[in-house]
């Protein structure tokens, strides 16, 4: 999962090497932390958010899959 989103986001922003996710395990849930670069933050979340939602859609239904519930949550 971590891998998936890691590829997602390098494919959208300028600078790759600044992409970095983070893994917190909870009883129930798994939160995702997304870092980007200042200047990619925009392109991540896209416009109305409609990027950010869809990493997430993609996201929840890839955790349905493995039975978990994952959150994906986009850090500056």
């Amino acid at each position: 999962m971590k891998l998936l989103i890691e590829e997602m986001a390098k494919a959208l922003v300028d600078k790759p090497e600044a992409v970095t996710v983070t893994e917190v395990e909870g009883e129930r849930t798994t939160v995702y932390e997304l870092r980007v670069d200042a200047s990619d933050l925009g392109k991540v979340i896209g416009k109305q958010g409609k990027t950010a939602r869809s990493m997430r859609t993609i996201l929840s239904a890839a955790g349905t899959k493995l039975g978990k519930r994952c959150v994906l949550e986009i850090l500056e």
